[in-house]
């Protein structure tokens, strides 16, 4: 009996729905990105903690990408997730010796440059003398070729449109690059951002005054009782109170009253 377990439990999987397929990757992807940047810890928000370096990091450049989205429609999201994850959130070699962010090659450049190993040994990196010029050239690298043509079709804050289409057009050779991108953005709201400059407001957030001392709220992805408490001025105790929560658990669209 045991043996027919084995067997059974090792035979192939049919029919098992994208959904999940998806749900694995983007969890697999998550994992390399911890991986990549083991000081940023997926944990439950402390405001005593110090900002990461990649919190950091988005804070210095969150206002250039923006800036860059409105003149060439590249979604500020997708640029700040390739600056993280291009860059090592600012750390890397090509970063700091050459303020490229995006680990753009020469591909014919006639500025500066320098040499750093890749897919091969010593290839040939563009140089800048700003950070600024890096993001300039990254979005006129992608609105110069026609090989990126299709993602302009795109709708601007379709983000995972962008993280897909950037690999299948050949930007990168990791497979899993789209869900780094993705699981990136999301893990850092960056598309927060892609919101601000479309004047649009957060489709997972609904603030709706009740009355003078009590606001409506639906859960989004990443809020807790204690980030809510802060940003509302209260206190978990209140909000539980409030709503008859007997845990600090908060589920995706949940809807909750806040005393404000």
């Amino acid at each position: 009996m045991i043996l027919t377990i084995l067997t059974l439990g090792c035979g192939p999987k049919k029919g098992i729905v994208t959904k999940e397929k998806d749900q694995k990757n983007e969890t697999e992807a998550t994992k390399d990105v911890k991986a990549e940047f083991p000081d940023n810890k997926i944990e439950e928000e402390d405001e005593a903690k110090p900002p990461s370096s990649t919190d950091n990091y988005i804070l210095l450049y969150a206002e250039i990408a923006k800036d860059q989205m409105r003149k060439s429609k590249i979604p500020a999201s997708i640029t700040l997730a390739q600056g993280i994850l291009e860059s090592g959130s600012g750390r890397g070699r090509l970063a700091v010796e050459a303020n490229n962010h995006f680990g753009i090659k020469c591909h014919g450049w006639k500025g500066a440059k320098i040499y750093h190993d890749d897919d091969r040994s010593q290839e040939c990196f563009r140089k800048y003398e700003r950070a600024e010029s890096s993001y300039k050239d990254h979005s006129e690298f992608l609105t110069g070729r026609r090989r990126y043509a299709d993602l302009f079709k795109l709708k601007p804050d379709d983000y995972k449109g962008w993280a897909r289409g950037l690999k299948k057009a050949g930007y990168a050779t990791d497979r899993k690059y789209p869900q780094k991108l993705i699981s990136l953005i999301e893990r850092y709201k960056l598309y927060k951002y892609d919101e601000e400059v479309l004047g649009k407001k957060n489709e997972q957030v609904e603030i709706v005054p009740v009355n003078s001392g009590v606001v409506r709220y639906i859960v989004e992805k990443g809020d807790t009782l204690y980030s809510l408490a802060k940003r509302y001025n209260t206190s978990v105790e209140a909000i539980k109170e409030l709503n008859n929560l007997n845990s600090n658990d908060l589920a995706l669209g949940q809807e909750i009253m806040i005393p404000n």
